[in-house]
């Protein structure tokens, strides 16, 4: 079956990442020109994509997908699943086809890899040391512009879940939203009059929970709340609506916020920060 992420078009991905690097429309540019002149057209390679971290997988299917567009061709084998926690030195990828092809999808294809995987990585980092299975861990919407799906599809493969995937799945009032509206309740209304069936309120104290459950909020934001704060704040709630917890949330501090009784909580640097694997693809010519 055809690797598929809802809402991501993956060929279009593709065909505009290795435009981007060949410099389609730009004075010169349409072409490897390093490739061009120095492999022969006809010449073949074997490869072999590695990791030389240890890590969760994610993204190898895309990157299978930059070398069969160029050398539709291209025998490729993904010798692991997406997802997967692999060791330092594991073979992900086996590769045959045209030397040129690959030269040129090489970055983009291990950029790509590099990128999901260390995602992945970081998710499975962050779930491990929160240790609980009671609740959920969550990116948000601090995502490269552009990479949204594919960086929300990475943090699903090293065992997270996703948050909104955009402005457009739910109602988030935060403290400029309140600010406007003159109140967390008033806020939460107009949602509410507005027709939206998910609404996630953030609320940054004790005293503003009760009037925006009773306003009709869905669902509560507890932002930077301390452990014993959060703590009070899930009683208060009792069980209404789910509880998240956000802000200052860190691998130190997960495993204590969770424990507090929140059905979520969610951290902005799985996609914000996480670093790239170390993943490397070597050729040998046939």
């Amino acid at each position: 079956m055809a690797f598929q992420i809802d809402g991501f078009d993956v060929d279009r991905f593709v065909r505009e990442t290795l435009a981007e690097d060949l410099g389609q429309g730009l004075p010169g540019g349409g072409r490897d020109v390093t490739s061009e002149s120095v492999i022969p057209a006809d010449a073949r390679f074997s490869g072999v994509m590695d990791t030389r971290d240890a890590i969760h997988v994610a993204g190898l299917p895309v990157a299978a997908a930059f070398f069969r567009a160029l050398d539709p061709q291209m025998t490729v084998e993904i010798l692991v699943d997406e997802g997967a926690q692999v060791g330092a030195g594991t073979d992900l990828m086996r590769l045959e086809g045209n030397a040129r092809a690959m030269l040129t999808a090489e970055r983009s294809a291990l950029n790509t890899v590099q990128h999901l995987s260390g995602i992945a990585t970081m998710v499975a980092d962050y779930v491990r040391a929160m240790a609980n299975p009671d609740c959920t861990l969550l990116d948000t919407r601090k995502t490269i512009p552009g990479l949204r799906h594919l960086e929300k599809y990475a943090v699903r493969m090293g065992g997270g879940a996703n948050h909104r995937m955009g402005l457009w799945d739910a109602a988030m009032i935060k403290d400029n939203h309140v600010l406007v509206a003159g109140s967390v309740a008033a806020a939460v209304r107009r949602a509410v009059d507005a027709g939206v069936a998910d609404i996630i309120c953030e609320v940054d104290r004790i005293d503003q929970i009760e009037p925006a459950l009773d306003a009709g909020a869905t669902r509560l934001l507890l932002d930077n709340m301390e452990p014993e704060t959060l703590r009070e704040a899930v009683a208060l709630v009792a069980g209404r609506v789910p509880t998240e917890a956000s802000g200052g949330i860190n691998l130190d501090t997960i495993a204590a916020k969770a424990a507090m009784g929140v059905d979520y909580v969610s951290v902005g640097r799985l996609t914000q920060s996480a670093p790239a694997a170390d993943i490397g693809l070597d050729f040998t010519p046939l």
